[in-house]
């Protein structure tokens, strides 16, 4: 486990400095976009505590501040800038989930190692794919999708917490994982990695919620989804960066946030509880949708 940190801190440490040596920075753009290391830490704290990934944050957050005139970016550049600042942000919180419960003793897991890295498998092996395929080959107006999509995250996000506080509300959680949810997260994983390519969030959303209705330990939910996003965001971020789409100077500022976000976000999920983790995530997840909505409509 320690090899694997310092092997993850470093590959963080150096692509945060190539950004700084080789992309394209103005002092001034900078300058006026101090606030972002801010809106870095809520983004990785929400997607790392949730698993839902960055993008339930950045992708509205920035187009209020696009609508609001304090950021020109369209809709690409918004994607972009989630995409690369995702992959530090839930890269951090993947090292963490992953390697904390590897740490731990067999007889203190909530799961088993084996449930954890084959929800992971699964749903990478199907999602990835369709994620790089849609981004090279996708020609439309993402418009209706993300309508869809969002009514979709309604249903699940008021699932969620309606099952937080009814039949899941005194009963254990599931243990071990069953075939009738690995067919389920696997038949998730299609059109997350559809959505994923557009918006930058999708398959570890659908992943999350999906887990958090079943009852599964909040490890299994979370930790496999913040894993699910990491993998997918650093898989995709090549694609926007030859695309010459990602504006750096919000890369630059919102990383150190995401990234101590990605570093905090564990701890602060397993101190809230499975309970009101379920319920403040369904809850973001509601309401952001509903905005993305409104906004689009």
């Amino acid at each position: 486990m320690r090899r694997i940190w310092i092997a993850g801190l470093i590959a963080l440490t150096l692509g945060y400095s190539a950004i700084w040596l080789y992309a394209p920075l103005s002092p001034a753009l900078l300058a006026r976009l101090w606030f972002l290391p801010g809106i870095g830490l809520l983004g990785a704290l929400v997607a790392n505590t949730s698993g839902t990934g960055g993008g339930v944050v950045f992708v509205p957050v920035f187009n209020i501040l696009r609508d609001s005139g304090v950021m020109a970016l369209d809709r690409t550049q918004v994607v972009a800038a989630s995409f690369l600042i995702q992959s530090f942000g839930m890269t951090m919180g993947a090292l963490r989930w992953s390697t904390g419960l590897h740490a731990q003793p067999v007889a203190a897991r909530a799961v088993t190692l084996r449930d954890f890295w084959r929800v992971i498998a699964l749903v990478l092996a199907l999602s990835l794919p369709v994620m790089l395929a849609t981004q090279r080959l996708a020609r439309f107006d993402p418009h209706d999708v993300l309508l869809a999509y969002k009514g979709f995250s309604i249903l699940l996000g008021i699932a969620v917490i309606t099952t937080t506080w009814t039949v899941n509300r005194t009963r254990p959680p599931r243990t071990d994982i069953a075939s009738i949810d690995l067919l389920i997260v696997a038949i998730l994983a299609v059109p997350g990695g559809f959505v994923t390519a557009l918006f930058s969030v999708g398959v570890g959303e659908l992943v999350a919620l999906y887990l958090f209705i079943r009852h599964y330990p909040v490890v299994l939910c979370t930790g496999t989804a913040v894993v699910i996003s990491a993998v997918s965001v650093l898989a995709g971020a090549p694609f926007h960066i030859l695309s010459g789409t990602v504006v750096w100077e919000v890369v630059v500022l919102a990383v150190p946030g995401a990234l101590l976000g990605g570093w905090l976000a564990r701890p602060l999920a397993l101190r809230l509880g499975a309970n009101r983790l379920k319920t403040l995530d369904g809850g973001w997840i509601l309401l952001s949708s509903l905005y993305l909505i409104a906004l689009n409509v």
